[in-house]
């Protein structure tokens, strides 16, 4: 099969699974490029950070036009993680493929067992909350009420983010969204929104520095992520019936048999190869 048919089916697949289970249903794009098209992590990572980026730019502008994007928090939490997504970028090219896969697997691996944990108490109406935590709402409940153990919290998670980001062409919402679920009092539709926003600013910051050292290939870029925005449109028309928890405890299941496989491979190839 083409290589370009090949890269259309998977970003259609990825779009799909975007649309039914958010954003971070992109963190299966590099899995697929690698195990589809024989990429390696450094090769496949700027390519699903793309994936990333648009789909999470599609999220965010909607997001604002809602006006639930706390952009403060938002600019912040970017500005620090724009600074180390390069230096991801650059020591993923820098690094070896085996650990680099192994790093990949394990982070999926705890990707996944969170979302299967976040589903199972999806219904709860129990929300808890941190009594007085470092970011807070002001009493009219508009604005963030700005100090030195929320910037530094804020500060800290983007700069991780953007480092992973680069490093393994992930968005970083795993890192962004338990931030602010934990120091601030905002509520889940407001830090969805905001973590989009972030994600959409650190993986364009990525994108251009894979294509000022030339490692973007064009070539699978452009048909994977035509087919993740059309698979994208196509899933928002089935979200709301087939979307839930079901759905996210399967694809944390998918995750973590994607996952098995890496380190298979890895194995495998040190071995008998």
């Amino acid at each position: 099969m083409e290589p370009n048919l090949i890269s259309i089916l998977l970003g259609s697949f990825t779009g799909v699974v975007l649309a039914l289970t958010g954003a971070g249903g992109a963190i299966i794009a590099v899995p697929l490029l690698m195990f589809s098209l024989h990429l390696t992590v450094a090769e496949a990572a700027p390519i699903g950070l793309l994936a990333v980026g648009l789909s999470a730019a599609i999220g965010a502008l909607l997001a604002f036009r809602q006006k639930i994007v706390r952009y403060r928090a938002a600019m912040l939490i970017a500005a620090t993680g724009v600074l180390t997504a390069p230096i991801g970028i650059w020591a993923a090219q820098q690094l070896p493929n085996a650990p680099l896969t192994l790093l990949f697997a394990c982070m999926l691996i705890y990707v996944a067992i969170r979302m299967f944990h976040q589903s199972l108490h999806e219904n709860d109406k129990d929300v808890r909350i941190m009594a007085d935590p470092p970011c807070r709402l002001d009493e009219i409940g508009e604005r963030l009420v700005w100090n030195i153990p929320c910037f530094r919290a804020l500060a800290f998670s983007g700069t991780m983010a953007g480092f992973l980001s680069g490093l393994l062409g992930v968005g970083g919402g795993f890192v962004i969204v338990p931030t602010l679920k934990k120091v601030t009092n905002l509520n889940i539709q407001s830090i969805s929104a905001t973590s989009l926003a972030i994600i959409a600013l650190i993986s364009l910051t990525g994108v251009v520095s894979a294509i000022l050292i030339g490692a973007l290939k064009w070539s699978i870029a452009f048909p994977f992520c035509g087919g993740t925005i059309a698979g994208m449109l196509v899933g928002r028309l089935f979200a709301d019936r087939l979307a839930g928890y079901r759905l996210q405890q399967n694809f944390a299941i998918l995750a973590i048999c994607v996952a098995t496989g890496l380190i298979v491979k890895v194995i495998w190839n040190a071995f008998f190869s």
